[in-house]
């Protein structure tokens, strides 16, 4: 079972809390308003009302014994900046900052997160893609500049095979799944025939998207 440190129960590190909280992982929240504290609505091994600005007080936490930190501490990017700067210097394995700016995401990485939260960016971002794009149905960004995108197929690809059409090769896309009403089916078969009523799941970057849905 996997454990990891939420500090900062704002908006996102209660969303971020519940969540953890569906998939069994152990949870410890640390904030320093006690009305944070009290209002939590989700089972978590250990809350604390703390200073995490205070080293002391952070290295009392364990923060080596996490698989994860995360710090979500909205507004006061400087107390961001050095809680995440304290808890690598504390020997965490992986830290998780929130950012608002570009500008912050620079000062963030460079005092040692891991990996920076854009909350409404990403959000935004999201939903933006989807409206503005025809054919693209919901996505998951896994890296910089590459997505898991559920499509609809091409009208071009239907009655096709994927190794008919050379599908990988051609289009710099990897077919991972497709939905046939509502269930994911993992892809496995390269005999797979596109078909009218399905979606497609499929790993590539934004600009392969872009050129088989225009």
């Amino acid at each position: 079972m996997k454990s990891f440190l939420i500090i900062g129960l704002g908006s996102l590190g209660n969303h971020l809390c519940e969540e953890l909280s569906k998939n069994n992982c152990e949870i410890m929240v640390a904030d320093s308003n006690p009305i944070k504290i009290e209002n939590l609505n989700t089972q978590v091994i250990s809350a604390r009302v703390c200073d995490c600005t205070n080293k002391s007080v952070l290295e009392s936490l364990g923060i080596e014994d996490f698989d994860a930190c995360f710090v979500c501490i909205e507004d006061y990017f400087q107390v961001c900046l050095e809680v995440t700067d304290l808890l690598k210097e504390l020997g965490a394995k992986k830290v998780y900052s929130t950012a608002n700016r570009q500008i912050e995401e620079k000062f963030l990485l460079r005092s040692g997160a891991d990996r920076i939260i854009y909350p409404e960016r990403d959000i935004c971002r999201r939903i933006a893609r989807i409206e503005c794009a025809q054919h693209i149905f919901d996505y998951i960004n896994v890296a910089d500049d590459y997505s898991i995108f559920e499509i609809e197929p091409s009208k071009k690809w239907l009655g096709k095979t994927a190794m008919e059409l050379n599908f990988r090769n051609k289009y710099n896309l990897n077919i991972i799944a497709y939905k046939q009403d509502g269930t994911v089916i993992p892809f496995f078969d390269a005999n797979y025939v596109f078909k009218e009523n399905e979606h497609l799941l499929v790993l590539g970057s934004a600009k392969a998207i872009e050129k088989i849905i225009k």
